[in-house]
């Protein structure tokens, strides 16, 4: 059997209660961007950064094909950041948004090594990490 290597991930989909507290949730805590695809009667949302998206599906309204069980919030999500994780963490914990794990910044271990993260939950209770690597610490 033929084995292809994957080059990159394109986009993920996050299936939401209510997407414009998703939205809002993203673009204000995150910094990503909006954007919306699709034809007429069918308008879709995506959120945006670098060169990843998440595109957001209506629970019970899903697009086609979709994953076997959607569910609202049963995402784990781990986002690099380039800014210092202590902003990152002040900064939440000043708009109000829970911050996990004791409400500090907790080191872990991912993908490219050490991590500095701090965890909230998204307003479907999608499990957010954001972190500061060494290749990307100010």
């Amino acid at each position: 059997m033929a084995s292809f290597a994957v080059k990159a991930l394109d986009h993920v989909v996050l299936t939401c209660k209510h997407i414009p507290k998703t939205i809002d949730f993203y673009t204000t805590r995150l910094g990503m961007k909006h954007e919306t695809f699709g034809h007429a009667g069918q308008q879709r949302h995506a959120l945006t950064f670098g060169s990843q998206k998440i595109n957001l599906h209506q629970s019970g309204a899903e697009f086609e094909p979709k994953a076997q069980n959607v569910q609202p919030g049963s995402g784990d999500l781990c986002f690099i950041t380039e800014h210092p994780i202590e902003k990152v963490l002040t900064t939440w914990q000043a708009a109000g948004v829970e911050v996990l794990e004791g409400g500090k910044v907790v080191d872990r271990t991912g993908a490219v090594g050490k991590l500095r993260s701090v965890y909230c939950r998204d307003p479907d209770g999608n499990l957010i990490e954001y972190v500061e690597t060494p290749l990307f610490s100010p």
